[in-house]
């Protein structure tokens, strides 16, 4: 056991991440069940849906599950409650300062971990009370650092700056990107595109379809002006660049990305239109799989590299 395995009392050092659209109960309670910690993905709810999530990931699964949450959302003092009122033990917090609910939730006997993309703000969660801290470099899907601060740089920063335990996410999705992580001195990692391809995601087949499609390349940050995201490039993610062409304001883009523009791409498997958010080790993700079979694939490269780097031991 390691510091991470130990908080959330699970098996691996593994926990999926909160993604919007793809990861309902049934992915947060089949990663559970296969012994790491899932993450209902409270971002893409509405407050009852949220509950509804929970209350049937508690029938999914007897073990430890938690729920990622967006502090930017609208509804987050109903969405906290809802989580409080629902029993949930562990609660994953992003964008935004933890200092807003921290206090709350720990007085509730709730785990707390925050969600950051640099050094400076990994100490501002730890000074806010948090048991643990998410650093996600640039190479992750969805929204996105503004620094583009690499996980082969970000990890060892944070870590030199923080006693808490660190949980490593962007660009992990097989056994040898975790061993590296835990070498570079995180205690565990958070994997998100190899679990949107997952037969449990949430996210629609099309979706998927395009996750194993990727290539090196294929993706980009963008929309810094707004809240920068990694996307596929598909026609949705040229009209963005035809647009910076002509130097539009921040009414420009957000006028170009409208309404529900993830949930068309991610969740309903619009691939034209739609925003599709994916990190760039999509282009190691060949096959949609079950997830047991991806926790199992995980441990077992985990365990491979760690006995190959013996031998470059001096």
């Amino acid at each position: 056991m390691n510091r991470i395995t130990q908080l959330f009392k699970i098996k691996y050092p593994i926990i999926q991440g909160g993604m919007i659209w793809n990861s309902g109960y049934k992915l947060a309670a089949a990663v559970s069940n296969a012994g790491g910690l899932g993450l209902i993905g409270a971002g893409s709810m509405y407050p009852e849906v949220l509950r509804e999530h929970i209350q049937k990931c508690q029938k999914a699964t007897s073990e430890p599950f938690g729920v990622n949450i967006p502090m930017l959302y609208p509804n987050i003092e109903e969405i906290i409650n809802i989580v409080v009122e629902e029993g949930v033990k562990i609660v994953f917090t992003s964008a935004g300062n933890p200092k807003t609910w921290t206090s709350f939730l720990k007085e509730k006997g709730i785990t707390v971990v925050h969600v950051v993309s640099s050094s400076v703000f990994a100490l501002k969660a730890q000074e806010a009370g948090v048991d643990a801290i998410v650093a996600e470099g640039f190479e992750a899907g969805g929204h996105n650092g503004r620094d583009e601060t690499t996980t082969l740089t970000l990890i060892p920063m944070v870590k030199e700056k923080v006693q808490i335990p660190l949980i490593a996410a962007g660009g992990i999705a097989t056994g040898r990107g975790m061993l590296a992580a835990m070498v570079l001195g995180a205690d565990g990692v958070q994997v998100g595109s190899r679990f949107a391809a997952s037969i449990e995601s949430s996210a629609h087949d099309n979706f998927k379809e395009t996750i194993v499609k990727v290539k090196e390349g294929d993706t980009q940050l963008t929309l810094k002006e707004l809240a920068p995201v990694r996307l596929v490039k598909n026609k949705f993610y040229q009209d963005v660049q035809e647009l910076y062409e002509k130097c539009p304001s921040k009414d420009d883009l957000v006028q170009l990305l409208g309404r529900a523009r993830a949930k068309k791409g991610m969740f309903e498997g619009d691939l034209e239109e739609g925003e599709l958010e994916i990190g760039q080790i999509a282009g190691l993700i060949h096959e949609i799989l079950p997830v047991e079979q991806i926790v199992q694939q995980m441990m077992s490269d985990f365990e491979a590299a760690r006995q190959e780097k013996a031998k470059f031991e001096f």
